[in-house]
């Protein structure tokens, strides 16, 4: 620390009082006592100036340092030490404070994300092996109705099942689902989340809850939501040319007398009409086909049987789109199945794969199966040009298709079909190839 301002006026403070001693006590050796008391008694004012003097110096830096310490970086930091004896400490102290106005902007901000979430959440700061509760945010507080507690036992009181939970693996990392009792209401079932982490000498629990219902009810208002976009751009792709073409025919009916034309105009409408009106039956029998897919009827069936007569159907087609197949099922094995919805969810999964090698020069197509968990998978791959990112969480929903003549239920229908055996049906999809698997219980 630059204090050299200081150490010179300290040191010409000593030197002064030094000499003013010295001088009284050649006056006093002389015999000129009186002048001898004279100095002495200004060698004393000097001695209590240069003593407040140090004080007042030290004083303030105490004080300054005292600020630091405490975060308080309110204190006025006069002018005259910006730029003398304290200006190193003044660059100490600005520099700290911008960092800790930095600081605070920045949790403000960490508090405003946690509290716009829809996940309640809480985290824990430990403090002499104990844990005090360090953020707790909005979700939270209105979710259990608890109130803003600072320590993690008097959260025990409001939510003794949650806490009980975490204690017995002893803060340890969990994901699990959990039960818990709000006020005086029905238990409600949360999908726990909880980690652990360490900065410096600080170690903080971080605890998510979810609550699974409401999440059900997020996706199901989301896909209800997709599904009337796409039924309303059916409906209007039909309705829209159709009360146009009315409009049209009224028009010329009207008229007083009908050209040649007119009657071509008629004829052209009519076919338009009935076409729409097609597609539109067409289109509610597809989701009459979903909406009352009836009960499988289960009966034991090979699977090299089951593969056997879908590739009967499907083999003329791969040939004549080129398509390699391999086939791995080699399965003695039966399962209890629906045979008929089955054979119709194979047939749509490779039906999806031709459309997806329409575009590639070599084409493959991959059939396998497995057991696992006492589960068992059938895989169908290809090679095509998987799914883009943009409509990863729309391939199931109904109605919804990338080609220009598809109707859009295939794989929704697949996917209703398979969890109508207590199964269910994924992907996964990279640059290489997509895999659609169907897992049978």
């Amino acid at each position: 620390m630059k204090n050299w301002k200081f150490y010179n006026a300290l040191f010409v403070r000593i030197l002064f009082v030094m000499t003013l001693f010295l001088g009284s006590v050649l006056l006093l050796y002389k015999g000129f006592r009186f002048n001898a008391l004279l100095v002495g008694f200004f060698v004393l004012v000097f001695l209590f100036e240069m003593y407040f003097f140090v004080k007042s110096q030290l004083l303030f830096y105490d004080k300054t340092i005292d600020s630091i310490l405490h975060d308080d970086f309110s204190t006025h930091f006069p002018e005259e030490h910006k730029k003398g004896n304290f200006n190193s400490l003044y660059h100490l102290y600005d520099t700290l404070k911008i960092q800790r106005q930095e600081q605070t902007s920045k949790e403000l901000i960490y508090r405003s994300i946690l509290n716009s979430i829809d996940t309640a959440a809480l985290i824990l700061e430990k403090e002499n092996d104990s844990w005090s509760i360090f953020i707790m945010n909005d979700c939270f507080f209105n979710l259990f109705k608890v109130p803003k507690v600072g320590h993690w036992k008097y959260l025990k009181n409001y939510l003794p099942g949650l806490c009980s939970e975490i204690e017995n693996v002893d803060f340890a990392e969990l994901k699990t689902a959990i039960s818990i009792k709000i006020e005086e209401q029905d238990l409600q079932t949360f999908m726990l989340q909880t980690s652990r982490t360490q900065t410096y000498n600080k170690e903080y629990f971080i605890i998510l809850l979810d609550s699974i219902q409401r999440v059900i009810e997020k996706k199901e208002k989301e896909a209800w939501i997709n599904l009337m976009k796409i039924i309303s751009h059916e409906l209007m792709n039909s309705l829209t040319p159709i009360r146009a073409l009315s409009q049209n025919l009224l028009h010329i009916v009207d008229q007083d007398k009908l050209e040649e034309d007119d009657f071509e105009d008629i004829k052209s409408s009519i076919s338009t009409i009935i076409n729409r009106s097609d597609h539109l039956q067409v289109f509610v029998e597809n989701y009459r086909k979903l909406a009352m897919l009836p009960t499988p009827n289960k009966q034991m069936t090979q699977i090299n049987a089951l593969f056997e007569d879908c590739l009967r159907i499907m083999n003329p087609i791969l040939k004549a789109e080129g398509i390699e197949l391999i086939n791995e099922i080699n399965s003695s094995r039966s399962i209890l199945i629906d045979k008929n919805q089955m054979e119709q969810v194979i047939i749509n999964l490779i039906t999806n794969s031709i459309h997806a090698l329409k575009e590639k020069t070599e084409k493959q197509l991959i059939l396998s199966s497995y057991t696992e968990n006492n589960r068992f998978f059938i895989v169908i791959s290809d090679n095509g040009r998987g799914v883009d990112p943009e409509i990863r969480d729309k391939v199931f929903l109904p109605f919804f298709t990338t080609r220009k003549d598809g109707a859009g239920i295939g794989l929704t229908l697949s996917k209703n079909i398979i969890e109508a055996h207590g199964g269910y049906l994924s992907y996964q999809t990279d640059a290489e190839k997509t895999d659609f698997v169907i897992c049978l219980i």
